[in-house]
């Protein structure tokens, strides 16, 4: 049996014992370290079988397993590929075509192509069919370079032959596989964030000048590693930060990276905003960032398990969840104050319909709602709304 043979079967079992209750990742990386029969080609290989499988969501899933798995490998791939030149020769003849093309192959249309599950719940401005072929493609690795660090990011990435194309001043795409993290000193001159978590900067504009003294005291209150505070201490320097997260593992790791991006003036703490924070007897704010838990789904061309394995009845609960985290944070924001609401999610009742319940529940003005697009950068999609509260 060629190794070819061996990769998809054991894909197939590796599948098979998968039930979606952890990150696919976490759980295939468990596997390799139980098995060390495989090298780091078979790892690489088997593992990009299995997220093929994934891409294919709720589509063709009527036909064995070893099937869907090529028929998956096949749509991915927009150019030769070793696997599909020794099982499936004919179709890796035909790698380079159109997506359309080869779904014909099997006489299926993309119109028709039922990937991505619960369209119904998809927040408006998406480009449905665009949206849905995105899946099949691994998003980049994007790294926002540091004030006064552009060139030098630059420089010691081209040294190392690592090619990146620009998509904004402070924002670069890479392949996801890229091994930055060897070539430049992470968190000191570059960030790890993605291009539509960049683009939400752009709404804090012009904030500084608008509020009292001209300084932001600002609380991220779902800091999770930091990114946006790291991005928003960027922009201004001079505010007065404090972030929070209900886990401390998590705040241990924004401790860390904010010590190597050189942010010394902060306060943390651990906070469950599921229940009221009174007791707490916070200070109050005139910027909260709420980066909420939420779906992921816009996140899932990086996790293709969901499209699998996520439940439709999660999307009420996350937005019970945010209603809470908002309800429990919200009062902490000064006469005039600002809250910027955030989700990596595709789902209206995650996004504009919470936005429209601050908006409406609190009497705040909303200023801006935005789905941050990068299904056609290869990126991320989220969703953006900065409301004001009545002075």
């Amino acid at each position: 049996m060629s190794r070819y043979f061996s990769y998809l079967n054991s894909a197939k079992e590796i599948l098979s014992l998968y039930s979606g209750d952890e990150p696919f990742a976490s759980f295939i990386k468990k596997y390799f370290a139980k098995y060390k029969k495989f090298g780091s080609k078979d790892r690489k290989q088997i593992s990009h079988l299995c997220y093929c499988y994934f891409r294919l969501g709720t589509a063709l899933n009527n036909i064995p397993a070893e099937e869907r798995i090529l028929i998956g490998l096949f749509l991915c791939s927009p150019q030769s590929n070793e696997v599909l030149k020794e099982l499936r020769p004919e179709w890796n003849e035909k790698a380079q075509v159109s997506v359309e093309e080869k779904l014909s192959m099997f006489n299926v249309q993309r119109s028709t192509l039922n990937l991505f599950p619960f369209q119904d719940e998809l927040t408006e401005g998406i480009d449905i069919g665009q949206f849905i072929l995105s899946h099949l493609e691994q998003p980049d690795l994007f790294l926002r370079l540091r004030p006064g660090k552009e060139l030098i990011v630059k420089q010691k990435l081209e040294k190392a032959g690592i090619g990146f194309s620009q998509l904004a001043n402070a924002c670069i795409a890479l392949p996801n596989s890229s091994g930055v993290d060897s070539v430049i000193e992470l968190n000191m001159e570059a960030v790890v964030q993605d291009y539509s978590s960049q683009k939400t900067g752009e709404l804090l504009a012009n904030l500084k000048a608008q509020t009292e003294n001209h300084k932001l005291e600002v609380w991220d209150c779902c800091a999770a590693s930091g990114g946006k505070s790291m991005m928003l201490y960027d922009l201004d320097p001079t505010i007065g930060l404090t972030v929070s997260d209900v886990r401390e593992p998590i705040l241990t790791n924004l401790r860390k990276r904010f010590k190597e991006a050189g942010i010394k003036k902060y306060q943390s703490f651990v906070i469950d905003l599921t229940k009221p924070v009174n007791s707490l007897k916070l200070q109050t704010f005139n910027l909260i960032i709420c980066d909420a838990p939420c779906s992921g789904s816009g996140t899932w061309g990086r996790t293709p398990e969901q499209l699998v394995y996520f439940k439709k009845d999660k999307i009420d609960k996350y937005a019970l969840l945010q209603r809470q985290i908002i309800s429990n944070t919200i009062s902490q924001l000064k006469p005039g104050g600002y809250f910027l609401y955030i989700t990596c999610s595709v789902f209206k009742k995650e996004n504009e319909e919470i936005a429209e319940s601050i908006r409406k529940g609190f009497n705040f003005h909303l200023i801006k709602m935005e789905l941050l697009k990068g299904y056609d950068k290869k990126a991320d999609t989220m969703f953006a709304a900065l409301l004001q509260k009545p002075l």
